[in-house]
């Protein structure tokens, strides 16, 4: 179990990521903080299962705020084994 790890991702925006005492697959707390290239009309959302204790996302215009507790871990290392022009080319 790892105790700290902060991340970033870059796709349509930033996103900043926090999580707190993680393995490969839970988390106990993980965090994110964005701003997208695209708005969207405030909400709130609260969700709790489907691998979730509690989740919480709140988005206004850019900006958009997501919290986790005793969830799955985010990962977006899958996302680095793919060449994005080899997909474009084929469709």
């Amino acid at each position: 179990m790892r105790l700290i790890k902060f991340s970033t991702h870059r796709d349509y925006g930033v996103d900043r990521y926090v999580q707190i005492l993680f393995n490969k697959y839970w988390a106990v707390f993980q965090g994110n903080i964005g701003w997208n290239d695209y708005s969207s009309w405030p909400y709130i959302n609260l969700k709790s299962g489907t691998g979730s204790l509690l989740s919480f996302t709140f988005w206004i215009y850019r900006l958009n705020i997501e919290l986790g507790f005793i969830e799955r871990t985010w990962n977006w290392d899958y996302m680095a084994d793919i060449d994005w022009d080899d997909e474009e080319e084929t469709n």
